[in-house]
């Protein structure tokens, strides 16, 4: 088409050339005759019809300007989404056949096999279904999970490497060989017996009695009444003493107990004077000037008059007159903090 358009314009070219020369032919005009082909007061020659002109466009070139450029990408969205949705689908497709395991069923013949030696039965897509009960004489091995959508049942011992519950367990009676680890809280209904120590690193609650053979702590803190069905019992070392100088000249002075509770001896010796007869220096200091309270024995210490001087680390027993010489007397003591 382009040639063909470029041919007619160079034959326009070459008619229109200044060599080559339209003769007209000289016909009386009236004013009443005029041509059909020209108007009238037109004096121009006539050179008939031109051909028709086409465009330098293309076919290829017309046709594509007339479609829109948004048109064509829309349609190449539209096209490249639905190779997308088909290979998504053929490839789902692949893989439900990969994953769909048949089902088969166990034939008597099978069965025979089964018990006259070792056989195998089906492949790994395959799904071996018994719809009857069975009982296994010897050992089973199972190389993968073992899922049980029903109660499971053991008749014996089970031995199990580790074993994790996520849900609520019930166990009557369980045996644990070696350490016992609970991360969360624990609680038991019935009876706690431990055969050895018990070691708890934060605090304990007890609502109900405690009852212990033995109870050693080393701080005690009662909110409550303290109710003693037996004797109290003082222990810790034995406190030390020093002689005071109104024991006389050989006079010896002996401690026993604890820093709770003791007893004194007193043995005067010559020249007695008033005065502290003993100072009882405390194994362990008290936190504050602790109260005590001491208590003469027989009638010889109870004609002295006797008074105490205390502080956190000692206590003295004192006497405001002269102590018998060569006597022998005690007191007893309690020192509370």
């Amino acid at each position: 088409m382009d040639q063909f358009a470029e041919n007619n314009d160079d034959n326009l070219e070459s008619l229109e050339g200044s060599s080559n020369v339209v003769e007209t032919q000289s016909t009386p005009s009236s004013p009443d005759s005029t041509s059909p082909s020209q108007p009238a007061g037109d004096s121009s020659p006539t050179l008939g019809p031109k051909p028709p002109k086409h465009g330098g466009k293309g076919l290829f070139k017309r046709v594509f300007g007339r479609v829109n450029i948004y048109v064509l990408c829309l349609v190449l969205i539209v096209i490249v989404a639905l190779v997308v949705v088909a290979i998504a689908y053929l490839h789902s497709r692949d893989k439900a056949a990969n994953t769909n395991i048949s089902s088969q069923g166990l034939s008597q013949s099978t069965l025979n096999q089964l018990a006259n030696g070792d056989v195998t039965v089906g492949g790994a897509k395959q799904t071996l279904n018994v719809q009857s009960n069975a009982v296994f004489g010897g050992q089973v091995l199972i190389r993968s999970n073992l899922e049980v959508a029903g109660k499971l049942q053991i008749g014996s011992s089970l031995s199990l490497a580790g074993i994790t519950v996520s849900g609520t367990s019930a166990f009557d009676q369980v045996q644990v060989n070696k350490n016992l680890s609970v991360a969360g809280d624990t609680a038991l209904q019935g009876q706690l017996t431990i055969q050895k120590g018990l070691n708890v690193n934060g605090g304990g609650t007890f609502n109900g009695a405690v009852s212990a053979t033995t109870l050693t702590a080393n701080s005690l803190q009662i909110n409550g009444d303290l109710v003693l069905t037996h004797h109290i019992t003082a222990g810790g070392a034995t406190p030390g003493r020093s002689n005071g100088g109104a024991l006389g000249s050989g006079g010896t002075v002996s401690v026993s107990g604890s820093d709770t509770s003791g007893s004194i001896t007193v043995n005067t010796g010559s020249g007695t004077a008033a005065g502290c007869l003993v100072t009882v220096n405390f194994a362990s200091k008290f936190n504050s000037t602790p109260h005590v309270v001491v208590t003469p024995i027989g009638s010889a210490a109870g004609g002295l008059g006797y008074y105490i001087n205390r502080s956190t680390s000692n206590f003295s027993v004192c006497t405001t007159n002269t102590p018998p010489a060569s006597s022998t007397f005690g007191f007893d003591y309690v020192a509370i903090d």
